[in-house]
C-alpha cells in the first residue's frame, strides 16, 4: 500500500502543534486524510492543516478519549519532555511520557483505533555501540533517561501487538531538522546553530565537537511516517535516518558554508555523560520494506531551514539560545 491509501481516513496526530507534528498534519491533509490535531496549539502563523483540533494536555484522558472516537490511525509524537528535562526529573518524565503512553494504548483499544505509529528515538535507545551504522536488531542499552523511557514505550507497544493484535509501528528516528523547528527548546542542534550565526552570537557546544549524529530533514521523516501508517509487512521497528554521520564540528562548518560565514566563535561546555559518542542509523530495512529513501540533500535542507529562520526571526535582536548537541 502507498501513502495515498490514507485518503479519507481519520488520523489523529498527538503533538500536532510541534515541529514534526505540524509538518505531518500538512502532509496528511495533502494526501487527503481527515486530520485531527491534539496538543498545544502551534505558535506558527500558518494553519497546521488539521480539520479538527483538541487543545489539551497528554494527561487529559477525557479529551484524549473524545479525540480518538472514530479514528483509524494514530500518530504518537507526544512525550512530555526533552532529553535535558528527563535527566533533571526522571520520575516526572516517567509519568508524563511512559505512563501517559500506556494510558493512550488502553484508550486506543477502547476506541477501536488499531493502527499506531510511534516516533521513538534512534539517537538514544541503542546507547553506545561498537557497530556503525546501527541496525534495528542491535542490543538496546540506553544511557539516558529519555532513551530508557522511549524504549519502555516501544516494549509496551510490542506487548500490545503480541497480545491484542494492535498494528503498532515504531520509528526510531535520527535527529530531525528543518522548517518550523523552533530554537531554544532543548533539542535541535541545526536551528540553534543557524540562529546564533544569523544573530552574531557565539556558538556553545557540549564537549569538543566530535560527537557524531545522523541528521534527517523533516520532509523525509514525514514521508516515512505516512508510508509506515499503511505498511502491511512483518517488521514493527524501523530506523529512519540519513545513514550518514556528521560531527558537531562538521555541522558548524556546513552551516557556515550555507550562510557564507566563517570564523565562528565556539565556546566549549563540559561533556555530558548521557551523550552517546557516535550514532548513525542503518536504514536498509526501511528502504527494502517501504521503498523509502532520503530526498532532501544536506546542504539543501540547511538552506531551507536557514531561510525559514530568517523569515521568522530576522537577523538581529534575537534572544540568546544555547546551542547544545542533541
Amino acid at each position: 500500500m502507498t501513502p495515498e491509501a490514507l485518503a479519507g481516513r481519520r488520523c489523529l496526530v498527538l503533538g500536532a502543534g510541534g515541529f514534526i507534528g505540524f509538518n505531518l498534519c500538512r502532509a496528511l491533509a495533502a494526501a487527503g486524510a481527515q486530520v485531527h490535531g491534539f496538543g498545544r496549539a502551534p505558535d506558527f502563523a500558518e494553519n497546521p492543516a488539521a480539520e479538527a483540533w483538541t487543545d489539551a494536555e497528554f494527561g487529559d484522558h477525557v479529551a484524549l478519549a473524545r479525540a480518538l472516537d472514530g479514528v483509524e490511525v494514530v500518530f504518537h509524537l507526544l512525550g512530555g519532555s526533552v532529553p535535558g528535562e528527563a535527566e533533571r526529573d526522571p520520575a516526572g518524565d516517567l509519568r508524563t511520557n511512559a505512563a501517559a503512553s500506556l494510558e493512550l494504548l488502553s484508550l486506543c483499544e477502547a476506541a477501536g483505533a488499531r493502527r499506531l505509529v510511534f516516533v521513538s528515538s534512534g539517537g538514544t535507545v541503542y546507547g553506545p555501540t561498537a557497530v556503525l551504522p546501527i541496525p534495528e536488531d542491535h542490543p538496546t542499552n540506553p544511557i539516558s533517561v529519555y532513551g530508557v523511557h522511549k524504549l519502555l514505550v516501544e516494549k509496551h507497544l510490542g506487548l500490545r501487538a503480541y497480545r491484542d493484535g494492535m498494528q503498532a509501528m515504531v520509528l526510531r528516528v535520527a535527529n530531525p531538522y528543518g522548517p518550523y523547528q523552533r530554537p531554544g527548546r532543548g533539542q535541535g542542534l541545526v536551528p540553534n546553530l543557524i540562529l546564533r550565526r544569523l544573530s552574531g552570537q557565539p556558538i556553545e557546544i557540549w564537549g569538543d565537537g566530535s560527537t557524531v549524529r545522523d541528521y534527517l530533514h523533516v520532509d523525509d521523516l514525514v514521508r516515512a511516517m505516512l508510508a509506515a501508517a499503511v505498511y502491511q509487512g512483518r517488521h514493527r521497528v524501523m530506523n529512519v535516518g540519513s545513514g550518514t554521520g556528521r560531527s558537531v564540528n562538521e555541522v558548524v562548518a556546513s552551516v557556515d558554508e550555507v550562510l557564507g560565514l566563517q570564523d565562528a566563535e565556539v565556546r566549549h561546555l563540559p561533556h555530558r555523560p548521557a551523550d552517546v559518542p557516535r550514532n548513525v542509523l542503518d536504514v536498509s530495512r526501511i528502504r527494502a520494506e517501504l521503498g523509502w529513501s532520503t530526498r532532501v540533500g544536506w546542504l539543501e535542507g540547511l538552506r531551507q531551514t536557514a531561510e525559514w529562520l530568517r523569515q521568522t526571526y530576522g537577523t538581529g535582536g534575537v534572544p540568546a539560545v544555547a546551542v547544545r548537541a542533541p
